[in-house]
């Protein structure tokens, strides 16, 4: 029979051990009706969409002898193979028991032998084994459960079902509980267990069920609700990243080169800062290609701010050899700085930024959007093979520190290497994984290591002046006669001989061994080089390339001092002194200083002391055969040479 059955707020309450009130405060788990009762209105409870389990209980409980009564299987769920096989061997033990019962006269009696013997492991040893010992209850229930049908999933049972728990916590308990298992503190499911027996001693329940009773439901509550378990208790970014499902790209629609993703990583080892020489945490802003997943370009500096991305995307373009058309940015304030785009906001009229002005499309990503940037799995890969390898990593966090930076670790402070790199010597390091890193397989396409990716770009004319001029960090500095002093070191160019005045200077941290000099009106001075130190004793104890040095330099400070002279004897001679005489009519006893003479010198002779530089060694004997040996040096270096094959077949060719 399938007419529907409602039952009563009394009789679902004391099905589940609560009160009528609970039952009425739960109403909209089930389907109900409206009834007229004495004294007002009330409502009735649809019998199918109660627990199964409760379902079952009824019909134990208030129709104990109904035949034709059946629980219906809840076939909305999944079926188990080991389920079924239960069934089935329920329906098989139970149909031995009705055939053979049928034509005894003590059915009593026949039933305790049946279960004696099957209990036994005498009868049916098979079914035994899947279904262990039975009571006459059991196959009596079964019997009113499967009622005139033969369906054996009427003898599934329930708690084989993965998408619902069988439990015996009430409504009010489970409240209880799972205020506390969710909370966004997330206390630990033994902790919440704890606190809900304690709510429930003090509130005098008669029976406070055991520990495994909550922590079941709570296993199945998480497994089966894992996204409001994961929003209530780590909150929407989690949900984001753990539960809703990804987008997945087709790369296949972009290029090599065509699309830069940008980001800053703190990087988790120290380095030497080179304003203050003491170690630091320094910032890594990486610009990586999507298609092929190459980290093209990159700058090392000690704050993420928009310099430093700018000069990040200018090596970038530098080693890519192309201007993306698109990068895809961090939502972070420097990389929506005025300076960096031209306006705070991005697409105000008349204002372009530097990623205008190079045809750049930019694409910002949503805040606290991970997932979305691909440089994010670049960057956890560079901290667990590169990062870690360092001596002066320091970890990720406090949590997961080496053990030498621990209280106490003396063991592990004693042997460790302490080492904290330059920048100079970060960058070298770094590079040299980039090339471990490139020669591995493109994840987007597994037939090209990443570097046969990068290599297919069709390279365009790049103009590096350009890029100079617009993404280089700058600060103002002062020149002296050392020319620019920068980073513990001295920048020089002779375009600086005789300046005494501010300028704007341009560098890169990959690349000291020049700056770029600007007025401070923004008009290019020159390009000026690292000063090399000299050796303090090179005609004695240095190399030859120590001695050359040296005298290059004497040599470039002997040029510099005959400039300077020749052009006060220039000004001195084209002076005009008459400018100084006054238009006065009929004026008297005016004095004015004599004209100034210059004897014109006559010209020198050329002076053998004052050598050139030798481009080979054949210049210099003919130098020394011309003008003779002026020191021991001299002599010795001759001597020598006479000796060499060069000199043997200069004779020849001489000959």
């Amino acid at each position: 029979m399938n007419e529907e059955k409602y039952i009563t707020i009394k009789e679902l309450a004391e099905l589940k051990g609560v009160s009528t009130r609970a039952i009425r405060l739960s109403r909209g788990k089930y389907q109900t009706r409206e009834i007229t009762v004495k004294g007002g209105r009330s409502f009735e409870i649809f019998l199918s969409s109660i627990e199964p389990e409760l379902q079952e209980k009824y019909y134990s409980k208030f129709v104990p002898s109904c035949t034709e009564k059946q629980l219906p299987a809840p076939l909305d769920f999944h079926k188990p193979d080991k389920a079924k096989t239960i069934a089935l061997a329920r329906l098989d033990l139970l149909n031995l028991w009705k055939n053979q019962r049928k034509n005894q006269q003590n059915k009593t009696q026949f039933d305790t032998d049946f279960l004696s013997a099957y209990n036994a492991q005498v009868l049916y040893p098979e079914i035994y084994a899947k279904l262990g010992k039975v009571s006459i209850g059991t196959l009596q229930r079964w019997k009113r459960v499967l009622g005139n049908s033969n369906n054996y999933e009427l003898l599934i049972p329930n708690y084989h079902y993965e998408d619902y728990s069988r439990t015996c916590l009430t409504e009010y308990e489970k409240q209880i509980f799972l205020k506390l298992l969710l909370h966004p503190n997330k206390f630990s499911i033994g902790k919440a267990i704890s606190l809900t027996q304690y709510v429930l001693k003090t509130q005098g329940a008669e029976y406070i069920p055991a520990p495994p009773t909550f922590r079941k439901f709570a296993n199945w509550y998480k497994a089966n609700y894992f996204d409001k378990w994961t929003l209530l208790r780590d909150g929407e970014k989690t949900l984001k990243e753990e539960v809703i499902p990804h987008i997945k790209r087709d790369l296949s629609k972009i290029e090599v080169g065509e699309v830069l993703v940008a980001d800053g990583k703190r990087l988790n080892f120290q380095v030497i800062n080179p304003f203050t020489g003491k170690p630091c945490r320094a910032t890594l802003i990486g610009f990586l290609d999507w298609k092929s997943t190459a980290l093209v370009g990159y700058e090392i500096m000690l704050e993420e701010n928009t310099q430093n991305i700018a000069s990040a995307l200018r090596n970038a373009i530098l080693n890519l050899g192309k201007i993306p058309k698109f990068v895809y940015l961090d939502n972070g304030k420097a990389f929506k700085g005025k300076y960096f785009m031209g306006s705070t906001d991005f697409n105000e009229v008349g204002l372009k930024g530097i990623y205008e002005k190079l045809g750049i499309s930019t694409v910002f990503a949503n805040p606290y959007n991970a997932r979305a940037k691909v440089i994010e799995r670049f960057f956890l890969e560079m901290q667990e093979s590169f990062e870690k390898l360092l001596p002066s990593y320091i970890g990720t966090s406090i949590e997961n520190k080496p053990a030498r930076l621990r209280r106490n670790e003396k063991f592990h402070s004693e042997i460790h290497q302490e080492f904290v790199p330059t920048i100079q010597q970060t960058i070298q390091m770094i590079n040299s994984w980039l090339e471990y890193k490139i020669s591995l397989p493109c994840p987007n396409d597994k037939t090209r290591s990443i570097k046969e990716m990068v290599d297919s770009i069709e390279r365009q004319e790049i103009n590096p002046r350009e890029l100079d001029d617009l993404m280089m960090a700058q600060e103002i500095k002062t020149i002296t006669s050392q020319g620019i002093r920068f980073l513990k070191a001295d920048y020089y160019n002779d375009t600086l001989y005789g300046l005494r005045q501010k300028v704007i200077i341009k560098y890169s941290l990959f690349d000291l061994n020049y700056i770029n000099v600007y007025t401070t009106s923004g008009k290019f001075l020159c390009k000026a080089d690292r000063i090399t130190l000299t050796h303090p004793l090179a005609h004695y104890t240095g190399e030859i390339k120590d001695v050359e040095d040296y005298k290059q330099k004497i040599q470039k400070q002997k040029q510099l001092k005959n400039r300077t002279i020749k052009a006060c004897k220039e000004f001195l001679n084209i002076e005009d002194l008459e400018i100084l005489k006054c238009e006065i009519d009929e004026a008297e006893e005016i004095y004015l200083p004599p004209k100034i003479e210059v004897k014109k010198e006559k010209s020198e002779k050329y002076n053998p002391a004052v050598k050139p530089l030798f481009k080979t060694s054949r210049d210099r004997y003919e130098y020394l055969m011309k003008y003779g040996c002026t020191c021991n040096d001299d002599r010795v270096w001759l001597t020598n040479y006479k000796e060499t094959k060069e000199f043997e077949e200069y004779e020849t060719d001489i000959c």
